[in-house]
C-alpha cells in the first residue's frame, strides 16, 4: 500500500512523551500512530480486534485512556506535573 504524509499538531508535552516512548521501545512515532489507528479502524468495522500493539503495557494504557475519555473521567496534567521538569 502506498504511503502518504499526514501532519498533526499536539501539545508539546505529548510530543515529547511519544518521542521518548518510541525511542525506549525501539519503534517510531509513525509506527505507534499507525498501530493505534489500525486498531480503531478494525474495531469500527466490526472486525475481530487483535492486540496489534506489541507492548502489552502500552495496549492496556491505551484502552484505559480511551475509557476515561469516553466516560469523562480523564484528568489532564501538564508535562511538569507528570515529569517534574
Amino acid at each position: 500500500m502506498s504511503k502518504t504524509r499526514l501532519n498533526i499538531s499536539t501539545d508539546e508535552d505529548l510530543a515529547d512523551f511519544i518521542r521518548i516512548y518510541a525511542a525506549e521501545n525501539r519503534t517510531t512515532v509513525a509506527d505507534i500512530f499507525n498501530q493505534y489507528i489500525l486498531f480503531l479502524k478494525r474495531k469500527s468495522e466490526g472486525k475481530s480486534v487483535e492486540k496489534i500493539l506489541s507492548n502489552p503495557v502500552f495496549y492496556r494504557s491505551m484502552e484505559e485512556s480511551q475509557a476515561k475519555l469516553q466516560n469523562g473521567t480523564a484528568k489532564w496534567y501538564s508535562y511538569d506535573d507528570v515529569f517534574g521538569a
